[in-house]
C-alpha cells in the first residue's frame, strides 16, 4: 500500500506543493506579525511547523526516502511541545491580566 500512496503522490506535480506551502507559511508569518491575540499567534506558529511538515513529506515522498517523513514526526513533536508551553504561558498571562493580547506583555516587565 506504501508504494501506491507514493504513486499517487507523485502524479501531483511537485511545484503544486511548494506554492501550497510557501502559500500556507506566508499566511502564518503574516498572523504572528499582525495579530496581537496570543491564541491566534500560536495558531500561527503551528500552520508555519506544518507547511514545512507538509513540503518535507512531499519531498520525502518524490526522493523516495523516508528520513523526510522521520524529520516530520521529531518537528511533531517539537510542535506538540511548543503548544504545552505556549499555553501554559498563556494561561499564565490571562491569570495575571484577564487578557490574552500580547500588547500588555510589556506591562509584565518588571
Amino acid at each position: 500500500m506504501g508504494g501506491d500512496v507514493n504513486t499517487f503522490i507523485q502524479q501531483v506535480p511537485l511545484e503544486y506543493f511548494i506554492m501550497l506551502c510557501t502559500l500556507l507559511f506566508c499566511l502564518g508569518v503574516l498572523g504572528v506579525l499582525l495579530r496581537k491575540n496570543a491564541i491566534v499567534i500560536l495558531g500561527c506558529v503551528e500552520l508555519m511547523l506544518n507547511s514545512v511538515n507538509l513540503l518535507l513529506a512531499a519531498f520525502s515522498a518524490y526522493s523516495g526516502d523516508g528520513n523526510g517523513q522521520l524529520l516530520v514526526f521529531f518537528i511533531m513533536v517539537v510542535a506538540a511541545a511548543e503548544v504545552a508551553v505556549g499555553l501554559a504561558i498563556i494561561a499564565m498571562m490571562y491569570r495575571n491580566t484577564k487578557s490574552v493580547d500580547v500588547s500588555i506583555f510589556n506591562k509584565l516587565r518588571g
